[in-house]
C-alpha cells in the first residue's frame, strides 16, 4: 500500500543546518532533472520584485520570500516534520511510536510543487510554492504530470491518494483497480452530506495516523474498508476509484 499525502503550505522553522539540501538525499531519482528545473526557476523568481503575486503571497508574508531565497542553502528536516498545518497536526508524527514511524518512512509519500513526490524523510528545506503558483517558464503541471504519474503507474499493490484535487493533478494516480482517491465528508442531522475544508485536513490527518498505527499494509480496498469498520472508522465505498471517509 501507498498512501499519498498532500504537503501543507506552511512549514516548521529549523532542521539541521549542517545538511543543505541534496538531491541525491531525496527519493525518486527519476525526478531529479525536473526538480532541477523547478529549483532553478524559484531561485530566480525570488529575486524577483513580482514574486509575492506569483507566489500568491499577501503583504506580511515576506518571510516566505526569504526562504525560498534560501532553499538551496538552509537547513534541512525530514518531510513530514517539516509540513505543518492541520493535517500534520492531526498525524502528530513527532508522537509516532518507533513501528508506526518505519510504516510511514515504507509506505508514505508527500506530492509537492518543488519536488514532485517525496518521501517521508526525505531531507528537506522550508521553501513555499503553491499548485497554482507562477513559476517563470516552468508550468507546475507540464513539468510535474508526466513523470510523477509515469512513478505511480509503476507502482504495484493499492495506491490511496489524500492529496487535494490541486495537487493530485500535478501528477494524477493511475486509473486502476486498488487505485483509489479518498474523499472526506460530515454528515447532517438532516441526512445530507457536505464537503469539508478545515475538518478534511483534520479527519485525513487522524485517518493517516491510525493507518500508520495500525501498521497494515492492506492490498486492496475491501482489506481497507474491513479494518476501517473494525476500527469504528466510517470508510465507504463512493463513485468509481473513490473511497469516502465521513466524519
Amino acid at each position: 500500500m501507498l498512501i499519498i499525502l498532500p504537503p501543507s503550505e506552511t512549514k516548521r522553522d529549523g532542521g539541521d543546518p549542517s545538511r543543505p539540501l541534496s538531491l541525491d538525499a531525496l527519493s525518486f531519482p527519476s525526478l531529479s532533472g525536473p526538480r532541477t528545473r523547478a529549483l532553478g526557476a524559484l531561485g530566480r523568481l525570488a529575486r524577483d520584485r513580482g514574486a509575492a503575486a506569483a507566489l500568491r503571497l499577501g503583504p506580511t508574508q515576506a518571510a516566505e520570500l526569504q526562504r525560498n531565497r534560501l532553499v538551496g542553502s538552509g537547513p534541512t528536516m525530514q518531510a513530514l516534520e517539516r509540513f505543518d498545518g492541520v493535517l500534520y497536526e492531526a498525524l502528530g508524527v513527532s508522537t509516532l511510536p518507533r513501528a508506526a514511524r518505519q510504516f510511514a518512512r515504507d509506505r508514505v509519500v508527500v506530492g509537492s510543487a518543488l519536488f514532485g513526490l517525496l518521501g517521508a524523510e526525505d531531507p528537506i528545506p522550508a521553501y513555499r510554492l503553491s499548485p497554482d503558483s507562477r513559476l517563470p517558464g516552468t508550468p507546475l503541471k507540464a513539468l510535474w504530470s508526466a513523470p510523477v504519474s509515469a512513478l505511480l503507474g509503476a507502482r504495484t499493490g493499492m495506491i490511496l491518494d489524500l492529496r487535494s484535487e490541486a495537487y493530485a493533478a500535478l501528477g494524477p494516480a493511475p486509473k486502476r483497480e486498488e487505485s483509489w482517491y479518498l474523499r472526506v465528508v460530515s454528515e447532517g442531522e438532516d441526512g445530507r452530506r457536505r464537503a469539508l475544508n478545515h475538518f478534511n485536513k483534520k479527519g485525513k490527518g487522524e485517518f493517516t495516523r491510525a493507518l500508520l498505527l495500525a501498521g497494515v499494509d492492506h492490498p486492496d480496498a475491501a482489506s481497507l474498508l474491513s479494518w476501517a469498520a473494525a476500527t469504528g472508522i466510517q470508510l465507504e465505498p463512493g463513485a468509481a476509484g473513490e473511497l469516502v471517509l465521513v466524519l
